[in-house]
């Protein structure tokens, strides 16, 4: 379930209270008044058998004994009689619960556990249990125990905290700013952060969505909904437990690194949403998003009355990587007109601490017209020569006039420094972000500068990998189930080695010596070329080498090489005696005297999955602490985002006499382990460290591999949290010309190829196909045809197998649900007639069906003969559009088709 009945649940027509009770502080009556309180104009009912009416309204003993099913139930009862009352909801067809009752309990059969097996079974969604309720004021509704309503707006807070949503309450209160709705979700043993975004993202009255999370349970479920609400409004998270958990236990330098709010800060970022550290950031973001939109560019100007204050303002402008912008000469010259000759004549405006209302309007309506900025931000410190209310008016007018336009609507930021009330409502009245001191509104400021530039991130095509990256993912399988065929958590280095090889990672060779003999002999051409040589213990009981004295470097001689074999040998045998003692490992000494030491890796959270870490290594990696991490899959453009966000990333350019490291090498190596992670879901634990990186290109010194059986099922990689390329619905084709089609599910990078697509299709094919003329494939439509998610959409696209040009394409997006998908078709207008588009249609209603779809859907222009008569075949069923007669409704229940490979061969 997603979106399901969410409608029931922020615009109920009728609520039950059940528990309501006239007993004061109780939860029932809290409820039942907030309700009545809040303007509520449905239907309400109290339900308790032991009273006959509650504040003056009948009470019903029971929801069975209602005159009508309620949308929408708020139970405020024991622990122990929510059970009932949730299947006695279900069975009269309630759609809605709000669980308040604490105390339910977590895990299998727990009562919080039976509750959502009683409300799943009739399709009933609840809320809860443990939360303080929900807040709708578009429906006038105050379903909670939150001592205060909201005014309506077009903020939605989704909180797992009950506290904070409350606080957040009476924050808004005290600062007029409006809701589309405040959730608190409790335990969440059934809505979730997840079905909210969906939600809220498809809601045209909530612009910005707010979260409060302590965890997340569907790491795949919030991933999807996070990437698609992202790319329509902003979402700011802000994480609670950012440093309970520390450093956690592991065995290697990667697993250690990758603490688990550095993983959730990964997806958050890789779901584009704004994250922020505390509730001063997340009031200040709600501040901006409640009365600013997202806006263009970064440049900022700041307008003050006082130097020091504006100074502090750029100081914090630019810790937070923020850009000041300059002055045009225009503006230079309008401002030497209007203000005294001691004012700043650069930015920040210091416009002298006597400025009156008229000076700032002056100043701020020649600012406004500076093209050389993208925001204005307004200080003012109080004087006794102006008064600070008077000049929020002057700037309110300016501003209303600006917008008035209608063509350029800059943003203005105001921090009136000590919070003047008067000040305060004259921002309000006119929706200008204001703040309590100048680090906040230049805070809020960036909030939005970085949730423009995560939509720019989000719609940036990736380079294409290099064609000669061809893994050979069977070998690597081999090697991994050859080990866990020998119930061992960790590869040795020889199958270490073979598992980068297969990936082509270069790494050093190592060659395996049962004896000291062997070593020597193993050492002979490595000396012989002038190379110095490295001698390991390989045991699968001494995970630690260097604490037994199992590594020896730097050997230059045969002899030096058999006498370290032999030493460690010795001191194997009596520090570890129950150890068994496979050889040791001889292996070059690799030598770059202008490389940096990095580390790559792999480590296995417990929530998200598999993720990538990127940082600088060597011995002292985890003190050093400069890494970063990031969810595969991954692309170059990925891959080079994760290097720019360590601080070793300015060390890969040239310096001095030091060359630039080759970082295409780099982001080319972390692509190469994503993909590892997504071809092997085995691996646990992946640690290269260190990797040499210099101009030439990179290779693993040494590296440590740990794997487990994967237990989980499910399609594409089973604990990605961003499902991976689906290379399972790969195809070739044959069509009836003879001609063979190579058709795979489209890839982010495919934008030129449909840009050189759509040039061969006829104006009259792709009227068809979009229902309106098109003209211009601009970037931003081209990125949504070829940057899906996987868990939520397919794309197949055709090319010929001998020219490579692409052919046609299907596509498939599901509804939040999962229940339904609408297609698409469009096929280059010269291939028609050879059984392409059949095949395409074939392999899209086959991918709904693996998925679990129940539905698929479409619209036909009714002049399209050729695609009604195809999805006749495949046996759509077609109706007139009742809101247009000119559009045919193409429907496919899933379920009642033949296997789509048999319906290939029966027409």
């Amino acid at each position: 379930m997603s979106t399901y009945r969410l409608d029931k649940l922020f615009n109920p027509r009728s609520i039950a209270v059940v528990g309501a009770s006239p007993r004061p502080g109780s939860l029932g009556l809290t409820f039942l008044r907030n309700l009545i309180a809040g303007g509520f104009e449905g239907e309400l009912f109290p339900v308790n058998p032991h009273h006959v009416e509650v504040e003056g309204r009948p009470c019903f003993a029971s929801l069975s004994g209602l005159p009508e099913a309620p949308d929408l139930i708020v139970v405020a009862v024991p622990p122990e009689r929510v059970l009932g009352v949730i299947e006695e909801a279900g069975s009269v067809g309630v759609s809605a619960a709000i669980v308040a009752t604490a105390g339910m309990g977590y895990g299998p059969n727990s009562l919080g556990d039976q509750v959502r097996l009683a409300a799943r079974a009739h399709g009933l969604r609840v809320v809860g249990p443990n939360c303080i309720g929900v807040l709708a004021p578009r429906a006038k509704m105050n379903a909670s125990f939150a001592a205060h309503s909201v005014r309506p707006g077009d903020l939605a807070l989704v909180s797992q905290s009950g506290a904070l949503a409350a606080g957040l309450v009476e924050w808004a209160a005290q600062r007029q700013v409006g809701f589309s709705a405040i959730v608190s979700l409790g335990d969440k043993v059934d809505v979730d952060f997840s079905d909210c975004l969906d939600f809220f993202s498809a809601d045209s009255g909530t612009r910005a969505i707010l979260l409060y999370i302590e965890s997340i349970d569907n790491a795949q479920k919030f991933m999807s909904a996070a990437r698609a609400a992202a790319r329509v409004k902003p979402v700011v998270v802000i994480k609670a437990g950012r440093h309970a958990q520390g450093a956690r236990a592991a065995a290697t330098h990667t697993g250690a690194l990758a603490g688990s709010d550095a993983v959730y800060d990964a997806a958050f970022r890789r779901a584009g949403l704004l994250r922020v550290l505390d509730l001063d950031q997340l009031f200040a973001a709600a501040e901006t998003l409640g009365r600013q939109k997202p806006f263009p560019g970064s440049r900022l100007a700041v307008l003050t009355n006082g130097g020091g204050i504006g100074v502090l303002a750029v100081d914090r402008l630019v810790d937070l990587g923020g850009t000041l912008a300059t002055l045009s000469e225009k503006t230079q010259n309008s401002l030497d007109a209007i203000l005294p000759s001691t004012w700043s004549h650069a930015n920040p405006i210091d416009i002298v601490g006597d400025a009156d209302p008229a000076r700032y309007a002056g100043a701020l309506e020649a600012l406004l017209a500076d093209p050389e900025n993208d925001a204005v931000l307004i200080l003012n410190v109080p004087t006794a020569i102006a008064g600070a209310s008077d000049v929020a008016a002057a700037v309110a007018n300016v501003v209303r006039r600006d917008r008035a336009r209608g063509y350029r609507q800059k943003p203005v930021f105001a921090a009136w420094i000590g919070e003047d009330p008067d000040s305060a409502r004259v921002f309000e009245e006119a929706r200008i972000p204001h703040y309590a001191t100048e680090a906040d509104a230049v805070r809020g400021f960036m909030q939005l500068v970085r949730y423009r530039e995560a939509q720019d991130e989000l719609m940036e095509t990736p380079d294409n990998l290099p064609h000669d990256f061809e893994p050979d993912p069977e070998a690597a399988r081999a090697v991994v189930d050859h080990v866990l065929a020998q119930n061992r958590r960790w590869l040795d280095p020889l199958e270490v080695n073979a598992l980068l090889r297969a990936y082509d990672i270069p790494t050093a060779p190592v060659t395996l010596a049962t004896t000291p003999e062997e070593a020597a002999e193993a050492a002979r051409p490595i000396i012989a070329e002038g190379g110095t040589v490295a001698v390991k213990v390989l045991s699968p009981d001494i995970v630690h080498k260097s604490d037994i004295g199992g590594v020896k470097l730097d050997l230059t001689t045969e002899e030096a090489v058999k006498k370290a074999a032999a030493d460690i040998f010795e001191r194997a045998a009596r520090l570890k005696p129950q150890a068994h003692v496979t050889g040791v490992t001889v292996q070059p000494m690799v030598r770059r005297a202008k490389a940096r030491e990095l580390i790559v890796g792999l480590a296995d959270d417990p929530s998200f999955g598999p993720v990538v870490l990127f940082g600088r290594g060597g011995t002292a990696v985890e003190v050093i602490n400069d890494k970063a991490l990031a969810l595969p899959p991954l692309d170059l453009k990925l891959a080079n985002d994760l290097i720019a966000r360590t601080r070793v990333s300015r060390r890969l350019k040239a310096y001095r006499d030091v060359p630039a490291a080759d970082e295409g090498a780099i982001a080319l190596t972390l692509v190469k382990l994503a993909q590892m992670a997504a071809d092997l879901p085995e691996i646990r634990e992946l640690d290269i460290n260190p990797l040499l990186a210099d101009h030439t290109g990179v290779v693993a010194v040494d590296a440590r591999v740990a794997v487990a059986p994967e237990t989980r099922k499910g399609s594409g990689h089973p604990r990605f949290a961003v499902r991976p390329y689906p290379k399972e619905w790969e195809r070739h084709i044959k069509l009836r010309n003879g001609r063979s089609a190579f058709v795979r599910p489209v890839r982010p990078e495919d934008e030129e190829e449909f840009r050189r697509f759509f040039e061969k299709i006829t104006p009259e094919d792709l009227r068809l196909r979009f229902f309106a003329p098109v003209r211009d494939f601009s970037h931003t439509f081209l990125v949504r045809l070829t940057q899906l998610d996987y868990a939520r959409a397919i794309a197949f696209v055709a090319f010929d197998e001998e020219t490579g040009e692409m052919m046609g394409a299907v596509r498939l997006h599901a509804d939040a649900n999962h229940e339904t998908g609408e297609y698409g078709i469009l096929l280059r207008s010269d291939l028609k007639g050879l059984g392409l588009g059949w095949e395409l249609m074939r392999l899209m209603i086959e991918w709904a069906k693996v998925e679990g779809l129940q539905e698929i859907d479409g619209q036909v222009l009714r002049e399209n003969s050729t695609m009604l008569d195809m999805c006749r075949s495949l046996g759509f069923s077609i109706r007139i559009d009742p809101d247009d007669p000119e559009l045919r409704l193409v429907t496919l229940p899933i379920a009642s088709i033949e296997e789509p490979e048999k319906l290939a061969q029966s027409t």
